[in-house]
Protein backbone atom coordinates (compact mmCIF):
# COMPACT_ATOMS: atom_id res chain seq x y z
CA UNK A 1 0.00 0.00 0.00
CA UNK A 2 1.42 3.38 -1.03
CA UNK A 3 2.32 5.75 1.80
CA UNK A 4 0.15 8.84 1.95
CA UNK A 5 -0.06 11.46 4.66
CA UNK A 6 -3.30 11.68 6.59
CA UNK A 7 -5.36 14.83 6.09
CA UNK A 8 -4.42 15.93 9.63
CA UNK A 9 -0.72 15.49 8.91
CA UNK A 10 -1.00 17.33 5.59
CA UNK A 11 -2.45 20.24 7.56
CA UNK A 12 0.48 20.05 10.00
CA UNK A 13 2.91 20.09 7.07
CA UNK A 14 1.18 23.10 5.53
CA UNK A 15 1.48 24.90 8.88
CA UNK A 16 5.19 24.05 8.98
CA UNK A 17 5.69 25.31 5.41
CA UNK A 18 4.06 28.65 6.28
CA UNK A 19 6.80 29.28 8.88
CA UNK A 20 9.52 29.42 6.21
CA UNK A 21 10.13 31.32 2.97
CA UNK A 22 11.17 28.10 1.19
CA UNK A 23 9.46 24.67 1.46
CA UNK A 24 12.87 22.98 1.77
CA UNK A 25 13.20 24.55 5.21
CA UNK A 26 10.19 22.49 6.37
CA UNK A 27 11.85 19.18 5.52
CA UNK A 28 12.83 18.29 9.11
CA UNK A 29 9.32 18.95 10.42
CA UNK A 30 7.84 16.94 7.56
CA UNK A 31 10.16 13.98 8.07
CA UNK A 32 9.30 13.93 11.75
CA UNK A 33 5.58 13.99 10.96
CA UNK A 34 6.06 11.15 8.48
CA UNK A 35 7.98 9.12 11.05
CA UNK A 36 5.22 9.65 13.62
CA UNK A 37 2.68 8.37 11.11
CA UNK A 38 4.64 5.47 9.61
CA UNK A 39 6.99 4.52 12.45
CA UNK A 40 10.10 4.88 10.30
CA UNK A 41 11.23 6.40 7.00
CA UNK A 42 11.26 4.23 3.87
CA UNK A 43 12.18 5.18 0.30
CA UNK A 44 8.47 5.43 -0.45
CA UNK A 45 7.96 7.78 2.51
CA UNK A 46 10.88 9.95 1.34
CA UNK A 47 9.32 10.16 -2.14
CA UNK A 48 6.03 11.33 -0.65
CA UNK A 49 7.82 13.91 1.52
CA UNK A 50 9.62 15.20 -1.59
CA UNK A 51 6.31 15.35 -3.49
CA UNK A 52 4.47 17.17 -0.71
CA UNK A 53 7.25 19.73 -0.35
CA UNK A 54 8.01 19.92 -4.11
CA UNK A 55 11.70 19.25 -3.50
CA UNK A 56 14.18 16.64 -4.73
CA UNK A 57 14.19 13.31 -2.92
CA UNK A 58 17.96 13.66 -2.40
CA UNK A 59 17.26 16.63 -0.10
CA UNK A 60 15.06 14.41 2.03
CA UNK A 61 17.56 11.53 1.98
CA UNK A 62 20.43 13.77 3.06
CA UNK A 63 18.52 14.90 6.15
CA UNK A 64 17.17 11.43 7.03
CA UNK A 65 20.62 9.88 6.89
CA UNK A 66 22.38 12.70 8.75
CA UNK A 67 20.27 12.89 11.92
CA UNK A 68 19.96 9.99 14.36
CA UNK A 69 16.43 11.02 15.31
CA UNK A 70 15.13 9.65 12.02
CA UNK A 71 14.84 5.89 11.62
CA UNK A 72 15.12 4.05 8.31
CA UNK A 73 13.94 0.76 9.71
CA UNK A 74 11.51 -0.25 12.46
CA UNK A 75 12.44 0.49 16.05
CA UNK A 76 11.01 -0.83 19.29
CA UNK A 77 8.30 0.75 21.38
CA UNK A 78 11.19 2.00 23.50
CA UNK A 79 14.10 3.05 21.31
CA UNK A 80 17.21 3.32 23.48
CA UNK A 81 20.03 5.51 22.19
CA UNK A 82 23.35 5.39 24.02
CA UNK A 83 25.82 8.18 23.35
CA UNK A 84 29.38 6.87 23.11
CA UNK A 85 31.12 10.03 21.93
CA UNK A 86 34.20 11.31 23.76
CA UNK A 87 32.69 12.90 26.88
CA UNK A 88 30.26 10.06 27.42
CA UNK A 89 32.91 7.44 26.63
CA UNK A 90 35.30 8.92 29.20
CA UNK A 91 32.58 8.76 31.85
CA UNK A 92 31.46 5.15 31.32
CA UNK A 93 29.26 5.06 28.22
CA UNK A 94 30.74 1.77 27.02
CA UNK A 95 29.84 0.11 30.34
CA UNK A 96 26.29 1.34 29.81
CA UNK A 97 26.31 0.25 26.16
CA UNK A 98 27.53 -3.25 26.95
CA UNK A 99 25.14 -3.55 29.89
CA UNK A 100 22.11 -2.65 27.79
CA UNK A 101 23.26 -4.94 24.95
CA UNK A 102 23.56 -7.85 27.37
CA UNK A 103 20.34 -7.06 29.23
CA UNK A 104 18.25 -7.26 26.05
CA UNK A 105 20.56 -9.49 23.98
CA UNK A 106 20.56 -6.82 21.26
CA UNK A 107 23.00 -5.58 18.70
CA UNK A 108 23.10 -2.07 17.32
CA UNK A 109 19.90 -1.17 15.42
CA UNK A 110 18.11 -4.39 16.32
CA UNK A 111 14.74 -4.86 17.98
CA UNK A 112 13.77 -7.40 20.64
CA UNK A 113 11.50 -10.18 19.36
CA UNK A 114 8.53 -8.76 21.25
CA UNK A 115 9.10 -5.37 19.55
CA UNK A 116 9.40 -3.62 22.90
CA UNK A 117 13.04 -2.44 22.84
CA UNK A 118 15.56 -1.39 20.21
CA UNK A 119 19.10 -0.20 20.70
CA UNK A 120 21.26 2.32 18.87
CA UNK A 121 24.77 3.58 19.52
CA UNK A 122 24.89 7.28 18.65
CA UNK A 123 27.39 10.06 18.43
CA UNK A 124 27.13 13.27 20.40
CA UNK A 125 23.71 14.03 21.84
CA UNK A 126 24.75 17.49 23.01
CA UNK A 127 24.99 17.00 26.77
CA UNK A 128 28.74 16.64 27.17
CA UNK A 129 28.74 18.46 30.51
CA UNK A 130 26.25 15.92 31.89
CA UNK A 131 27.78 12.78 30.40
CA UNK A 132 27.10 9.96 30.05
CA UNK A 133 23.61 10.11 28.65
CA UNK A 134 20.97 8.04 26.93
CA UNK A 135 17.68 8.79 25.24
CA UNK A 136 14.61 6.61 25.36
CA UNK A 137 12.37 7.80 22.55
CA UNK A 138 12.13 11.56 23.17
CA UNK A 139 13.20 11.48 26.83
CA UNK A 140 16.80 12.28 27.69
CA UNK A 141 18.63 11.05 30.79
CA UNK A 142 21.98 12.45 31.87
CA UNK A 143 24.77 11.90 34.41
CA UNK A 144 24.22 8.16 34.42
CA UNK A 145 25.87 4.92 35.34
CA UNK A 146 24.83 1.39 34.42
CA UNK A 147 22.73 0.93 37.55
CA UNK A 148 20.77 4.15 36.95
CA UNK A 149 20.17 3.13 33.34
CA UNK A 150 18.84 -0.27 34.42
CA UNK A 151 16.45 1.47 36.86
CA UNK A 152 15.16 3.62 34.01
CA UNK A 153 14.77 0.67 31.66
CA UNK A 154 13.14 -1.53 34.31
CA UNK A 155 10.52 1.20 34.88
CA UNK A 156 9.31 1.02 31.28
CA UNK A 157 6.16 -1.00 30.76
Amino acid sequence: MKFQFTEENLNRIEAAKRKYPNPLAAVMDTIYIAQEQNGYITDEVMEEIANVLSIDKVNVLSVVTFYTMYHTKPVGKYHIQVCTNVSCMLRGAYDIWEGVREKFDLDNMHVTQDGKFSLEEVECMGACGYAPMIAVNEDFFENLNKEKVFEILDSLK
